[in-house]
């Protein structure tokens, strides 16, 4: 959205509000002239938000992820043009300008649903896919440290497999990803797994092979970016790493089930080298809204040739 602004209004200012888990992610766009950091300004009195916020002199503010409490703030604020949707109550009573959006029903991918939201700039916002990635703007790559550095091996393709997904989305199985292991030459590739401290004891068994490198609970975000940036693919579902991995061009394949509104064509990886694997498009359990376990029946030899294609 800010690439996208930016090509459409160059002189702009644009600034990101969000909690502080996404500044690291933020702060790779070149589109992006600074980041406003919500948990810091949920530590302030009501009066001083309102002071904190009215020192950026914004004329625009766009509720991407509605919050009533943001909405509220920002109109006491007074910024000029406060962008929402139809189907929040509290944006009739907290934004002037209001897009008529329905998330839940759309075929639409969440990344072109957001560019809807700029509809009141009079631009066509009608984004094919395809085009996407060619906003995210992620110039800014930080530096790998040396530790890290010296364990890619630029000999072989070197592979991140993100195995668990803090409960963000269905998991594929480690069992799945212990056979894809075995179906990765070690000779042509260099393994890595990828995950926080808590996920690595829920697959203490697996992070014990052989022929992978564990990297659980080693790397700050910002490092893991620039290691993400610094291998060739990586293997998750529909997580942060997944996305990420997309948007900095590497082979990004993604695992999903065909269920509402979890499937491939709202959250898909979107870059030059992105892709998504479902058991079956048609699943009748997951196209009627039931609990459903066919992500675990894909085939590694899938993940594979995926890898394999050039």
């Amino acid at each position: 959205m800010a690439g996208f602004i930016k090509k459409n209004f160059p002189h702009c200012k644009i600034f990101f509000l969000g909690r502080n888990y996404t500044k690291d992610v933020i702060a790779l766009s070149e589109h992006v002239d600074g980041f406003i950091n919500y948990d810091e300004i949920e530590k302030l009195s009501s009066q001083e938000q309102v002071a904190y916020l009215k020192e950026f002199s914004a004329d625009v503010f766009v509720h991407v992820f509605p919050k009533k409490e943001i909405a509220t703030l920002v109109k006491k604020v007074g910024i000029p043009t406060r962008v929402g949707t139809t189907n929040r109550i509290y944006h009739w009573l907290n934004c002037n300008k209001l897009i008529k959006l329905s998330r839940k029903n759309s075929e639409l991918h969440e990344s072109q649903l957001n560019f809807k939201l700029l509809e009141f700039l009079n631009v066509n916002t009608s984004i094919a896919l395809k085009e996407v990635s060619g906003y995210y703007g992620f110039s800014r790559i930080p530096v790998l440290n040396e530790e890290f550095k010296k364990i890619i091996d630029p000999t072989k393709i070197n592979i991140i497999l993100h195995p668990k997904s803090k409960g963000s989305a269905i998991e594929w199985g480690i069992d799945n990803f212990e056979k894809l292991v075995t179906l990765l030459p070690t000779h042509k590739y260099k393994i890595f797994v990828s995950g926080t401290e808590p996920e690595a004891k829920l697959m203490p068994e697996f992070l014990k092979n052989k022929n992978i490198t564990d990297l659980t609970g080693k790397l700050s975000l910002q490092q893991f970016i620039a290691f993400i940036y610094s291998c060739n693919a990586l293997v998750a579902a529909s997580t942060g790493p997944l996305h990420i991995a997309a948007a900095l061009n590497k082979k990004a394949i993604g695992l999903f089930v065909p269920k509402r509104p979890i499937h491939p064509g709202r959250w898909m990886p979107v870059g030059k080298d992105a892709h998504f694997v479902v058991f079956d498009k048609a699943c009748a359990n997951c196209k009627s809204g039931k609990d459903c376990d066919c992500m675990s029946k894909i085939n590694p030899k899938q993940i594979v040739d995926l890898l394999e294609q050039k």
